[in-house]
């Protein structure tokens, strides 16, 4: 007899069916800063391996230490895993020639995508000489470097209006950048609107959303402060009292981070970028309940 629960077993199963043939995924990391953390950092890499992405990307900070970091790392993950590995560069405090010599050195060593970003510094009143679109303009001349830049669904917290914002995406892609990856957001609307906009204003790259599931809502708070991403009203209600329990957070976390995947891919979306934070539970969860 076909019971009511294989029913709705074959539901979720066709359901997951459907969306494990239309999108993928990749993940973001950062440098470990000692031993203990580099020991985590490789058992994150070796779990989300297991789900093939289509590339990690590993992050890196303004100074010259930091930058030395990503491009070991870099390096590493893509000799131990063979999977597409791409390294965040920015022009903060980095001459040209500093930039030209990196870049030279990534392609060198096989490693041929590059997150062009300009950066940010605590340095005040600090007088950025370079931007994005002249680290794209750069890394184009040296090689054909597949590039992703930065693409903000919300307003970039230096932004004047959306039209800036959209104008300085616009001379990012003419630039020869391949495709956008967003800042994180939690209101699909505000992606899909921006992704039209773009779309109006002849971007015609892949806009990849940028999604962070939610690991402490405390943090995710500061993180929103910092970039100017709007927490929707529903999610301060579904957590609030819930301070100290991690857990559950967590699991709420999947939730929304799952109902968002579902519907971004109905709505034509392919590819997800998860922002991990060097940890590997809830993404592998999500991926795994989504068939990846």
């Amino acid at each position: 007899m076909y019971t009511v629960s294989q029913y709705h077993q074959d539901m979720i199963y066709q359901r997951r069916d459907n969306i494990r043939h239309c999108i993928k995924c990749s993940f973001e990391l950062f440098p470990p800063k000692n031993s203990i953390a580099e020991e985590h950092f490789w058992h994150v890499v070796e779990k989300l391996s297991k789900l093939k992405p289509t590339f990690f990307s590993v992050t890196h900070g303004a100074n010259n230490g930091e930058r030395q970091k990503t491009y070991d790392f870099v390096k590493k993950i893509y000799k131990k895993t063979g999977i597409n590995t791409a390294a965040h560069l920015t022009c903060v405090n980095t001459s040209t020639k500093e930039l030209k010599k990196t870049a030279e050195e990534y392609w060198n060593n096989g490693i041929k995508s590059i997150i062009a970003l300009r950066g940010d510094t605590s340095e005040k009143n600090y007088k950025h000489h370079m931007y994005a679109v002249d680290l794209v303009n750069l890394l184009k001349k040296i090689e054909n470097f597949d590039i992703a830049v930065a693409a903000y669904p919300e307003l970039h917290p230096e932004s004047k209006n959306v039209q800036c914002d959209i104008m300085n995406l616009k001379k990012k892609i003419d630039a020869g950048a391949n495709r956008a990856i967003t800042q994180f957001f939690f209101n699909v609307e505000h992606y899909l609107y921006f992704r039209d906009n773009c779309v109006k204003n002849k971007i015609h790259v892949e806009i990849i959303p940028g999604i962070l599931p939610v690991y402490s809502f405390n943090q995710l708070q500061r993180f929103s402060k910092m970039t100017n991403v709007t927490i929707p009203n529903w999610m301060f209600e579904i957590f609030y009292g819930l301070n100290s329990d991690l857990v559950t957070q967590q699991f709420i976390g999947c939730s929304i981070v799952l109902d968002m995947v579902k519907v971004l891919s109905r709505e034509g979306v392919k590819n997800f970028h998860f922002y991990t934070l060097n940890k590997s539970e809830i993404v592998y969860v999500v991926c795994h309940m989504l068939g990846l």
